[in-house]
């Protein structure tokens, strides 16, 4: 074999190595990805319910139900809107202290077949003006806040379409 011919080998031999690498990485990347969407997103693209997400949104106002589980653990029921529209949310586990109605939140965890999102984790805001920016951008894109007029509304002064009883509002 020629010198240039060995030296063409090792270049697509590297090529083809590094190309396998990438391919391998993306995929990996892909299965561990997890997306935000606001409770309008979850309606209009409907994510399969082995996919795991963040929902962002407000706490609705009125909608917090805290029970005890059959095993003892806390459990909580509520809705998380964007304004349009409102998801139904459950999760079991001790809810952070700064958990608030009418405050942003983001939760982990999965769609139901019921449409409603099973919450594997919750986090809340940490002080009176911060908001999570995936909360915020989806304000801004429903049309509920503009940010150069101040503080969000609150979400008990958005959403005004009648419940469905599924949980979501109608509109």
């Amino acid at each position: 074999m020629t010198r240039k011919k060995r030296r063409l080998m090792v270049l697509l031999l590297a090529g083809l190595g590094l190309g396998t690498a990438t391919a391998l990485t993306l995929t990996a990347f892909q299965d561990n990805l997890v997306f935000f969407l606001s409770p309008s997103d979850v309606i209009a693209q409907r994510p399969p319910a082995e996919r795991a997400f963040r929902l962002g949104g407000l706490v609705e106002a009125g909608s917090v139900e805290r029970v005890t589980a059959s095993d003892g653990r806390p459990s909580a029921t509520f809705r998380v809107t964007d304004g349009p529209n409102t998801i139904t949310v459950t999760y079991t586990g001790v809810l952070p202290d700064l958990f608030r109605e009418g405050q942003g939140v983001v939760t982990l965890g999965r769609l139901q077949p019921d449409g409603s999102f099973r919450a594997s984790e919750v986090l809340a805001r940490h002080d009176e003006t911060y908001m999570p920016p995936e909360v915020a951008d989806a304000l801004r894109r429903a049309g509920h806040w503009n940010p150069a007029q101040g503080a969000a509304p609150p979400a008990a002064s958005w959403n005004t379409a009648p419940r469905q009883p599924d949980g979501r509002s109608g509109g």
